[in-house]
């Protein structure tokens, strides 16, 4: 296996694990009397990230890695488990509110959305790993369209808490 692939399996298996734990956060905080929004741009975020992992694969399988930028992408990793970490059983990757105060700790401190910080970075260094430049710049743009909708509808969601 080369180093290619274990970096494109490590992607698969996180997002597909991200996938497990989201669902269940959501499923507790429904249980709970949380509510959800912004369901109808939903779709397109799933697009999104699933043609993007496609893209990666389908062009970089067998690129050599760039240790640079895979040490950039470590280092978001890092910053993931901190969000992860801040907001526990309330991370999902639905926009899921709960009557509740929010989360002001960890980077919630400095970053209104430290996670779509995050997404973001990740996007472009991902394929960047594998020297993909074009599948990083297309997939910048079209998630740039895709979180001014997602952080539009979640700001409106989370206005009553932040008064």
């Amino acid at each position: 296996m080369t180093a290619a692939w274990i970096f494109l399996a490590f992607l698969l298996l996180q997002r597909l694990s991200e996938l497990a734990i989201a669902r269940a956060n959501t499923a507790r905080l429904l249980a709970r009397g949380a509510t959800e929004h912004g369901t109808a741009h939903y779709p397109l975020i799933v697009a999104l990230h699933t043609a993007w992992l496609l893209a990666i694969a389908v062009f970089g399988h067998d690129n050599p890695v760039s240790l640079p930028w895979l040490a950039a992408f470590a280092l978001l990793q890092l910053f993931r488990l901190w969000i992860l970490a801040s907001l526990g059983r309330r991370w999902t990757t639905r926009i899921i509110v709960l009557d509740e105060p929010l989360v002001a700790r960890g980077p919630f401190r400095w970053i209104r959305h430290p996670n779509y910080t995050l997404v973001v970075a990740e996007i472009a260094v991902a394929p960047m790993v594998l020297g993909l430049w074009e599948v990083a710049s297309v997939f910048s743009l079209l998630n740039a369209a895709v979180l001014a909708i997602r952080i539009r509808a979640e700001d409106a969601a989370l206005a009553p808490l932040r008064r």
